[in-house]
């Protein structure tokens, strides 16, 4: 009898233990991801230091930024609604404010053409979309369903944020050199993606996972191209002979 007693002590013993480990871990995951994403928010700064000091956003993209602005802020708010997610709003909080000082960099510094592009879609996606999709889950769900909805729009939204890279991607192979595609801002989508899915798995949020487990497989894709590439540099000139073409805007012209 005292035998029977025993292993079910011992047994509940072990899965608070376990649980506890596991709780533990998932934390220490979680701030690890937290310091991996402030480092992701702030390694364009070197570009925008660029931009600042040259008057100019040259060549690079707005829309990696625009998108990024409305991914932290949908996560911010997916946060707030979702019980004990305080380390995925706090991160997102802060990259929120950061990428607001970028978008506003890009658009002092921006020509005419791609200023009014990049202000059309900052308007629709981090104004627009956001305020609908607050709202909207706000005053027409509850408890699961808002969770659940928030969730979704978050996970489909990380994936544009981590696919919106694609076209500076192009780049590279089209004009064989890495000079637009920054490698920490490669780098950290990389780290980010792993650890967050990491984490995802850990505390069992398949909407975090997902899309995190996509952005580290793109983001090993960028360091690919970095390694192969990063020891071709071509002047503008060339890059158009090359090309064929200037490169895309962002929203299409008739």
């Amino acid at each position: 009898m005292g035998s029977l007693l025993y292993f079910p002590n011992n047994f509940f013993l072990y899965i608070y233990i376990f649980s506890f480990i596991m709780e533990a871990l998932s934390f220490f995951i979680g701030i690890i991801g937290n310091m991996i994403s402030v480092l992701m928010f702030l390694s364009p700064v070197k570009t925008f230091w660029r931009i600042v000091k040259n008057k100019s956003t040259e060549e690079f993209e707005s829309l990696p930024y625009v998108c990024t602005l409305l991914n932290s802020s949908l996560w911010t708010y997916y946060g707030i609604t979702k019980p004990d997610s305080y380390l995925v709003a706090t991160v997102n909080g802060s990259g929120t404010v950061v990428e607001i000082v970028y978008v506003v960099l890009f658009l002092a510094f921006a020509p005419p053409r791609k200023k009014g592009e990049t202000a059309i879609v900052a308007a629709i996606l981090d104004i627009g979309f956001l305020a609908a999709a607050v709202l909207g889950t706000r005053f027409l769900l509850e408890g699961e369903m808002r969770i659940d909805v928030t969730g979704f729009m978050c996970s489909g939204l990380n994936i544009i944020m981590y696919g919106s890279p694609l076209a500076a991607m192009r780049s590279v192979v089209t004009m064989k050199s890495v000079e637009y595609m920054p490698f920490l801002l490669s780098f950290f989508l990389f780290l980010n993606g792993g650890v967050w899915t990491f984490y995802a798995f850990l505390v069992r949020d398949w909407f975090l996972g997902v899309p995190n487990a996509i952005g580290f497989v793109l983001g090993t894709a960028q360091l690919v191209l970095y390694a192969i590439y990063r020891d071709h540099k071509v002047s503008k000139q060339t890059a158009y002979l090359e090309d064929g073409r200037e490169r895309e805007p962002l929203l299409p012209h008739p």
